[in-house]
């Protein structure tokens, strides 16, 4: 009787059964993107994707409901673009992101209020209203109105001079721009709609 015992002890040993995670455990590793989860390391991801998983960490512990779902929506985004040719892999890249969340949001808020339910309007409000805190202390820099444009009318302006055809206006203003939008939080189709409006097209 001792002999098979032993031996089930040493087979036991040798064949260790994998950790299991408490429920708690496991919903964080799965919000926070664990390797299972996510395509891109966590040394290359974002500064602010880390802070962002910190704050969804804190918000689990603190039951924040509105926050929770800002920042799930935001994980959820990321994990999508992970799966694509386009992964997010810097800030500006993630900020442009929370941007389409956020333009979602305000257009959500905008059916809303037309189906007379403010309740749904409140909570689109509200989440914004996070977002908009999280774009401010993002760390990129972004342009007011009336930045773009003065950068968008010098770029025109040297286009035209240099006697670029109309046809191509559009595309070498944004190839002058390039070089002052880069690293900065500026919807790319606003700027061509911009481009385009300045240029008389």
């Amino acid at each position: 009787m001792a002999q098979p015992l032993r031996v089930a002890l040493l087979a036991g040993l040798r064949s260790p059964q994998p950790a299991r995670l408490l429920p708690r455990e496991a919903a964080w590793r799965y919000a926070l993107g664990a390797p299972n989860f996510y395509t891109t390391a966590s040394q290359d991801a974002p500064p602010l994707l880390e802070k962002l998983k910190g704050d969804l960490k804190s918000a689990m512990r603190a039951k924040d409901a509105p926050r929770l779902a800002v920042l799930r929506a935001i994980m959820s985004a990321n994990l999508n673009a992970s799966k694509t040719a386009t992964p997010i892999q810097t800030d500006v890249q993630l900020v442009a992101l929370m941007r389409k969340i956020q333009k979602g949001a305000e257009e959500a808020a905008a059916e809303a209020k037309t189906a007379g339910r403010e309740d749904l309007v409140d909570k689109e409000v509200q989440q914004i209203r996070i977002l908009q805190d999280y774009l401010a202390s993002s760390g990129v820099e972004s342009l007011g109105e009336t930045q773009l444009k003065a950068l968008v009318q010098d770029a025109v302006a040297a286009s035209q001079s240099a006697g670029t055809a109309a046809k191509a206006l559009v595309g070498d203003v944004m190839k002058r721009l390039s070089g002052a939008l880069a690293g900065k939080d500026v919807d790319k189709k606003q700027v061509i709609a911009l481009v385009k409006e300045l240029a008389g097209q």
